[in-house]
């Protein structure tokens, strides 16, 4: 299993009521619910971030197909909004995406961009399959710390805290295998390496550790 994303992004609260800030791999923003919901709509709220992933995906999907073929259309704009019907007990969630071309095209590109708009990446999650995984561990440091250490590197685990240990596997497998023992080899990679992969460790359960 590899992630998407090098870097999970990072959303967090306090108590203000409901400001929440959300990291990514290049800087942060807000995010927050209007007021009829109890905030001060001071950023967008997670149904608007929602669909502005599949609007952002879609126009960008389109640009790099029209690109490649060359079409002037120097201009596109997406409106989308949705809303939920009932069909027996099950809840359904219909998302319109109405794309506007601003300059003319013909009736054969907008049918074939008709089609690329249906197929970007977020388009293929949202009708694909999903899965949403829950863990939940606190910050707090936690006794039962094992530490593996050639010297130059040391890579401290906590066991209560680990939920991703497959991803290590698959992506620095010559330092992690959980079918060994011990699971953390040190010395199976330079130490940039293994700092790197520690550092995308989700829920702190590895963490590098002073010098020994």
């Amino acid at each position: 299993m590899e992630y998407i994303l090098e870097q999970p992004v990072i959303t967090s609260i306090g108590t203000e009521k409901y400001k929440c800030t959300v990291e990514w791999r290049n800087g942060k923003f807000i995010s927050d619910e209007p007021a009829f919901n109890g905030g001060k709509d001071a950023g967008p709220d997670p149904y608007t971030l929602l669909l502005s992933s599949l609007g952002a995906c879609t126009i960008t999907t389109l640009r790099m197909y029209i690109d490649r073929k060359g079409w002037d259309i120097p201009q596109i704009a997406i409106a989308i909004n949705m809303f939920f019907k009932q069909e027996g007990e099950k809840r359904i969630t219909v998302i319109d995406r109405d794309i506007n071309f601003l300059s003319p095209v013909t009736d054969e590109q907008r049918e074939r961009l008709v089609q690329i708009a249906k197929v970007c990446p977020v388009s293929k999650i949202m009708e694909g399959g999903i899965q949403v995984r829950t863990f939940a561990y606190t910050g707090t440091d936690t006794e039962n710390t094992h530490a593996y250490t050639n010297g130059n590197v040391t890579v401290e685990w906590r066991p209560e805290l680990c939920k991703h240990a497959a991803r290590c596997a698959t992506q620095l497998p010559q330092v992690f295998n959980p079918a060994a023992k011990p699971w953390i080899n040190v010395d199976g990679a330079p130490g940039k390496e293994i700092v790197e992969q520690v550092a995308k460790c989700p829920t702190g359960a590895l963490r590098m550790g002073k010098k020994k």
